[in-house]
């Protein structure tokens, strides 16, 4: 199993930017797909991206497809996703997570675990 730390949420204004990276523990990251996940406050965890254990494949909601981009490097064993063009429905705790399965790319939160603790995304209009 892996474990997982983000960082690099903070607040900012609509239109600007923002890049969030996800630290790994343990040997495995290079063979787990990853993805990124958000949750508002009163809402249920939210699909953001997903990308392959070597980066060939990338899936993306439709609410931020065209403004963020998901990338690993595993020889870091990191994994980012910069967000551009923020808008202030992209407000979130944003966490990242492995997927229980190598057999595809999954988007539903059930099939990923090795939740990390997450990190505020603020937008201001």
């Amino acid at each position: 199993q892996v474990q997982l730390v983000e960082s690099g949420g903070g607040l900012v204004q609509a239109g600007d930017s923002l890049r969030l990276s996800c630290a790994a523990s343990g040997r495995s990251f290079r063979n787990i797909h990853m993805g990124w996940f958000r949750q508002a406050p009163g809402q249920e965890r939210e699909f953001v991206a997903a990308i392959c254990w070597n980066g060939d494949t990338t899936l993306y909601a439709d609410s931020v497809k065209g403004r963020f981009t998901i990338s690993r490097d595993n020889g870091k064993n990191t994994m980012s996703l910069q967000m551009n063009s923020l808008k202030p429905e992209d407000t979130a705790v944003y966490s990242c997570a492995a997927s229980k399965t190598t057999a595809y790319v999954p988007r539903s939160p059930f099939d990923f675990w090795s939740w990390g603790q997450g990190t505020q995304v603020t937008v201001s209009s």
